[in-house]
């Protein structure tokens, strides 16, 4: 009777040695990755401390960009119209000497 207490008793301990050895390897496991994750924080923090700033930073050059474009359209606006506009003059130009070339009979040579 007594051999099978001391049976029990060594076969309890060597079972809780196996999992005090488990848990063991459970903790440096945890502490490992708890390391990593201390780590990516760390970059993460480095990486988006100043986002803020630089998303204000950013939509204050999109705001430029676009009050620069506005302008630029204006004046491509009034450029095309300038075009338009002597192109259309060079369609008058043409049809007036047209009409002077019927009248006239002769061609007139422009220097």
């Amino acid at each position: 009777m007594v051999i099978l207490v001391i049976l029990v008793n060594i076969v309890i301990s060597l079972i809780l040695l196996y999992v005090v050895w488990r848990v063991q390897q459970l903790k440096q496991q945890l502490t490992y990755i708890a390391d990593k994750l201390i780590i990516y924080e760390a970059y993460t923090h480095a990486a988006l401390n100043k986002a803020p700033e630089n998303i204000y930073f950013s939509q204050e050059n999109i705001y430029n960009l676009r009050q620069k474009n506005q302008a630029l359209q204006i004046q491509i606006q009034q450029v095309r119209q300038i075009i338009s506009l002597l192109l259309q003059g060079q369609k008058i130009w043409r049809r007036y000497f047209w009409r002077l070339e019927l009248i006239s009979g002769k061609k007139i040579v422009a220097k």
